[in-house]
């Protein structure tokens, strides 16, 4: 088996540690988590994609993501796929033993704590995109809910460029969003995962050639039309990118929300820019065409948004601890 490649290590806290060691199992120090492992082993389950999307709320393209992230870890294939079936490969069911131990010891301890847990009482407020509440919020919730059944959500959904500013301003306890380029002063950050950011454009009519595509500039892009967010970091890299062409774009809208945005594309009205954790779980991907751009866009690292001096709080704390 492959050695893990070094730039996806990570430190394990002192419980995974203690979990693997109890479980008498091999610690791989690597980017698998509890959420990659039940993906896999649902998957080994049911042998079939759409079923296991389905009953794990994840979009196909995100699980094949998440087997090939492992596949990729581990340097062996754990499935066999053609067209009709998927399979096990020989590496795959060894995996599988190794994986429901792994769960299995991790439930185990989690149960152990449940008493000491179940006093924490109260209600926190946690500030999202309506794509965040489809892509991952369920996982952590529901995980949450189980740990800390006495803590009540309040969830409020809204344009992700307003993360940040809502926990500074006092609104939300905690919100999820892109990480911007320079952090402000007093707000901390924890990662959850990373998203490409994408131009798109209709699959009709076709908006940009090959030639647009491969030489940007002024003049080539002159007369395309652009739909772009108001404001926040995908705003700021798709100027930068502009800018960086001599590019002066040709504005047909400007919306709030990238929903908004993937709408009106599909639709034919111009181009726009967007994370791909949208596309993943827009129902309007299929008359989205998506540009390669070159050089591409910066990639969105998203996570969740505290100030620092409130993390002491018991409350605050249990959600953000539980999340590293």
């Amino acid at each position: 088996m492959r050695t893990p490649r070094r730039s996806h290590i990570k430190r394990f806290d002192p419980l995974r540690k203690m979990i693997y060691s109890q479980c008498n199992v091999p610690l791989l120090e690597t980017i698998m988590d509890n959420h990659s492992l039940r993906l896999f082993l649902s998957l080994a389950d049911n042998l079939h994609f759409g079923k296991t999307s389905r009953e794990q709320h994840v979009s196909p393209s995100a699980l094949s993501r998440s087997i090939k992230q492992l596949e990729d870890e581990l340097g062996v294939p754990l499935f066999v796929r053609d067209s009709r079936s998927v399979q096990l490969t020989r590496e795959g069911r060894q995996f599988r033993e190794y994986a429901s131990e792994v769960m299995n010891g991790w439930h185990a301890i989690r149960q152990r704590f449940m008493q000491d847990q179940a006093d924490l009482h109260g209600e926190l407020s946690l500030y999202c995109s309506v794509t965040a509440s489809y892509s991952f919020l369920y996982d952590i919730l529901s995980s949450f809910r189980q740990d800390y059944p006495r803590i009540e959500m309040k969830l409020h959904t809204g344009d992700p460029a307003k993360a940040v500013e809502r926990v500074q301003q006092g609104l939300e306890d905690l919100a999820i969003g892109a990480r911007p380029d320079n952090l402000p002063a007093g707000v901390d950050f924890q990662s959850i995962t990373r998203s490409e950011l994408r131009f798109i454009g209709p699959q009709s009519p076709q908006l940009l050639t090959e030639e647009q595509l491969q030489r940007p500039s002024a003049e080539s892009w002159r007369d395309v039309p652009m739909i772009l967010s108001e404001e926040g970091l995908a705003r700021t890299r798709t100027d930068r990118w502009l800018k960086s062409h001599s590019i002066k774009p040709r504005i047909y809208a400007q919306v709030s929300g990238n929903e908004a945005i993937v709408s009106m594309v599909s639709l034919g009205f111009g181009i726009g820019v967007v994370p791909q954790i949208v596309l993943d779980n827009s129902p309007l991907t299929a008359r989205i065409r998506i540009y390669d751009i070159q050089p591409p866009l910066t990639a969105y690292d998203i996570g969740l948004f505290a100030l620092e001096k409130r993390l002491k709080d018991p409350l605050i704390a249990a959600f953000w601890n539980r999340r590293q």
